[in-house]
């Protein structure tokens, strides 16, 4: 018990958002790092309440099995960097507007993803 604790006040990420379906009216909740660990409720809070309760059981049952429990993903994990493959076409678009702007293309690149 006392891993499954040390699981649970790691920051995992929760997703919780209302569904309107054939089934009614509620809430979908689960943790985007633990596949399959999900839960509903008729509330939002009802809805955290039994992820919560859920993601409990979920720890428990893959550390029992011997199977490894994936960590949060945190904003450390990246390096603010990846690679982007991009049509020949648009690579000298993007490279012609950063000169005219005097800049580098990685820096004229980012101007443009940040907007």
């Amino acid at each position: 018990m006392e891993d499954v604790k040390k699981y649970l006040n790691l920051p995992y990420n929760y997703i919780i958002h209302p569904v309107n379906d054939e089934s009614g009216s509620y809430f979908y909740a689960r943790i985007l790092e633990l596949d399959g660990c999900q839960s509903t409720g008729e509330t939002f809070e009802e809805a955290y309440k039994n992820l919560m309760e859920a993601m409990e059981g979920w720890i428990e049952a893959k550390l029992e099995g011997g199977f490894e429990v994936p960590l949060p993903v945190g904003y450390e994990n990246f390096s603010g960097k990846f690679v982007v493959r991009i049509p020949k076409s648009l690579h000298y678009k993007l490279s012609i507007e950063a000169e005219q702007e005097g800049v580098s293309l990685n820096q004229y690149a980012l101007y443009k993803l940040s907007n």
